[in-house]
């Protein structure tokens, strides 16, 4: 087969690029994984390297599935040894491989994010903190916040007594996670960091190894990330060597960079072109998703950012439909809004699973439920509890988490008394202050008590005992089904009036056990079950529930990011909202806000639809709203307005009708459409009395959702009001200026 058929010239470029470090920066829709797998097989194809050669980095497990599926179908290769994985995934394939010169047990466990939680909150108990004052999630985000900056406790800038107590809690937590062979997912990377920098020998056998480093979504990449393909790239080992230096190929898009808040620095794709002296910097900007006004929408909007590298996204598949806007009087019109598109879309013979409702905020989508479910549209909340988070199975690998490391001390605490059997609260912390005091895991210090606790806990270390010599010779699938039978999950749940689905979902985790097997080509020995384990932690997320039916998709713009479908519905683009309040005060705050609102145009391939609502009940208040500023910078001629719009609504004169009156019918309030009756009629009676008896100065009636302007701020909604004559004032959202209390007297106000 010839791999080069069918790539345009970026696409070919980037492909065949020389052995030298390359930037590739790709567009939404462009092709990016076929970009990175072709490369991948020419290499190999044209001997430019061996299969143990590469090194490729991908940010979920589905996409390293994809890029070795697509391998295996393009050479005669067994793709199975390669080192193709995510950033967490190859740092746990290298401890596993190192544990020894990593400092763990060579069946380490990893914690996911509510066994590290659990942890924390441990430690935080043995130390008697105040857990008011040291709330544990908290003290979870400082250490992870660390370990992502590459910090250890005694790297942690100490500025006062909190700071210092904070770091405290640090060194005792990661004291706990040693002593209990646990690492949790920070410490995948920043242990294998360690590991790598501190130990040259192993250092220098990887750098030789990996002469070709190729890295997916560079874009999402945090510093630590960074530092560690630096350190395997090894530019200055290698010229002081005479070697020729390993070759790092980075893909991705800035102008997608969303996770900010997850640590992701886009700045490291500038640092990478300065750093490794790029000279090959290739824009893969033909689109192969969506239609010609959606993408010239989505290069208008993002074209207002300043700090991108820049690039221009266009088809060949023609201009398509005019984008759609639709302004609402409240969130409820919205809300059924988007249920009859729906169904004039699946009357036009779409899928429900092909067209998309976004949000930026979860608060969203209980109105939008309700008028799905009213209209009896089926619909999926995309990113509800994941298989391996759900609680059933999470009690499942605990115990088998207790069978790989009987010094798991969360896996114990987990389950001990899961299903119940008369161990209490106190005989736990007699327990703890027994194994605190000799230095040893709760399952060590069991031998230790005496009297009913000591019998309880002991029948419950004899459990687990059991249990681990009689699966010794079993294979995994076995293992995981007669320790669903002999814990007593399997019948606690069968007891449960509601039980049927989390019986089902056990016997999924042993499905789930032999299709492991069956990917590791039959039985593989003690390493087995920590290896699932590690399996289970690494997938946590990955697969959704009740997938294959077909169902409206509904989920937050973040949520959305990498997928695609025919109609998607961006709903809330409102000032405050979208973008969202906070960002006007973070750091590249608005211009990551942009970045999302490009990335939500982005999803739709035929007809994207964007809607914004005059007022809407949020977080148990009314709002009353000011269009989004992202609309104003969207060209008018690309746009198809389903509602009639008023001319001198803010500076782009998109317009609202000048109250909720004007829209009639059942729909005109969040109260009618199942949004909550208490806030609305709040505001409709405050609406009503203001409008009657309060006047300006100047002879005129105000009443409360009226649009108005305001020489120095502009454009704004009147929100409240207080006092009368001469002591009256309004409270108005002014969107960009923000939200405003004027003197009724002084303001020279003039309605829209």
């Amino acid at each position: 087969m010839n791999l080069l058929e069918h790539l345009n010239p970026e696409q070919l470029a980037a492909v065949t690029l020389p052995n030298q470090p390359a930037l590739i920066l790709a567009g939404a829709g462009s092709g990016k994984t076929r970009v990175l797998t072709t490369r991948i097989a020419w290499l190999i194809q044209t001997g430019n390297v061996s299969p143990q050669g590469v090194l490729a980095v991908t940010f979920t497990n589905k996409a390293a599935r994809e890029m070795t599926t697509r391998l295996a179908a393009m050479m005669p290769i067994n793709t199975r040894g390669m080192w193709i994985g995510t950033f967490h995934g190859l740092c746990n394939r290298l401890l596993r491989a190192h544990f020894r010169d990593a400092g763990l047990p060579q069946l380490f466990q990893i914690l996911d994010t509510q066994d590290q939680l659990s942890a924390v909150k441990r430690v935080l108990a043995g130390m008697n903190a105040d857990t008011d004052k040291f709330p544990p999630k908290q003290v979870q985000y400082f250490i992870n916040d660390a370990k992502e900056e590459g910090q250890r406790a005694k790297d942690v800038p100490i500025h006062d007594d909190m700071s210092r107590r904070y770091a405290e809690f640090f060194a005792a937590y990661d004291e706990q996670c040693q002593r209990e062979g646990v690492v949790d997912f920070p410490e995948l990377l920043l242990r294998s960091y360690e590991l790598l920098s501190k130990n040259q020998i192993l250092r220098e056998h990887y750098q030789r190894r990996f002469s070709h480093i190729l890295v997916d979504e560079f874009q999402d990449t945090n510093r630590l990330q960074y530092r560690w393909l630096k350190l395997l790239a090894g530019s200055a080992e290698a010229a002081a060597q005479g070697r020729e230096p390993n070759v790092v190929l980075a893909v991705g898009d800035d102008d997608q960079s969303i996770y900010a808040f997850r640590g992701a620095n886009v700045g490291n794709m500038a640092d990478f072109e300065r750093d490794f002296k790029v000279q090959n910097v290739i824009r893969l900007e033909q689109n192969y998703r969506s239609f010609g006004n959606i993408l010239n929408t989505a290069n208008a909007l993002i074209s207002n950012n300043t700090n991108r590298l820049g690039k221009n996204l266009w088809t060949d598949a023609g201009e398509g439909e005019p984008v759609r806007v639709y302004e609402a009087a409240t969130d409820g019109y919205e809300a059924h809004w988007i249920a009859e598109e729906v169904k004039s879309l699946v009357a036009e013979g779409h899928m429900r699973s092909d067209i998309a409702v976004l949000y930026r905020s979860n608060a969203q989508s209980r109105v939008i439920e309700h008028a799905l479910f009213s209209q009896g549209i089926a619909y999926r909340v995309y990113g509800g509890l994941r298989f391996f988070e759900r609680q059933e199975v999470k009690h499942a690998l605990a115990y088998l988490r207790l069978l790989a490391n009987a010094d798991d001390d969360g896996a114990f605490l987990r389950v001990v008394n899961f299903p119940t059997r008369g161990i209490g609260a106190r005989s736990i912390e007699q327990l703890q202050d027994a194994a605190r005091a000799a230095g040893c895991s709760l399952s060590a210090a069991v031998p230790m008590l005496s009297g009913k606790a000591g019998a309880s806990l002991g029948n419950f270390a004899r459990l687990i005992e059991g249990l681990r010599e009689q699966t010794r010779e079993l294979m995994l699938p076995e293992v995981i089904e007669h320790m669903l039978e002999r814990s007593g999950l399997m019948a606690h749940y069968r007891a449960e009036r509601e039980g049927a689905d989390r019986l089902e979902n056990l016997s999924e985790l042993i499905n789930a056990g032999a299709a492991f097997i069956q990917e590791a080509d039959g039985v593989i020995e003690s390493g087995d079950l920590a290896a699932f384990l590690a399996h289970a932690a690494l997938e946590a997320g990955d697969n959704q529930a009740a997938e294959g039916k077909d169902a409206v998709q509904m989920m937050t713009i973040h949520a959305a990011k990498g997928l695609e479908f025919h109609a998607v519905f961006v709903t809330g683009i409102e000032e405050g909202l979208f973008p969202h309040e906070q960002s006007v005060m973070q750091n590249d705050g608005l211009e990551e806000e942009r970045r999302l609102m490009y990335v939500a145009i982005t999803r739709a391939r035929t007809r994207l639809y964007l809607s914004f609502t005059q007022q809407r009940l949020l977080h148990g208040q009314t709002r009353y709203n000011v269009p989004s500023r992202f609309l104003d910078e969207l060209p008018a001629e690309l746009l198809k307005w389903l509602t009639p719009r008023m001319q001198g609504r803010g500076q782009g004169a998109y317009g609202a009708s000048a109250s909720a009156q004007s829209w009639g019918g059942g729909y005109g309030s969040s109260a009618a459409a199942g949004s909550g009756t208490a806030s609305s009629s709040a505001a409709a009676a405050a609406s009503a009395s203001f409008g009657a008896g309060k006047t300006s100065e100047r002879g005129g009636g105000w009443r409360i959702g009226q649009s108005v302007q305001h020489a120095k701020f502009g454009q704004g909604v009147i929100v409240s009001a207080e006092g009368s004559g001469s002591d009256a004032r309004l409270q108005i959202n002014f969107g960009r200026a923000g939200m405003k209390w004027l003197a009724l007297e002084y303001a020279k106000l003039t309605a829209v």
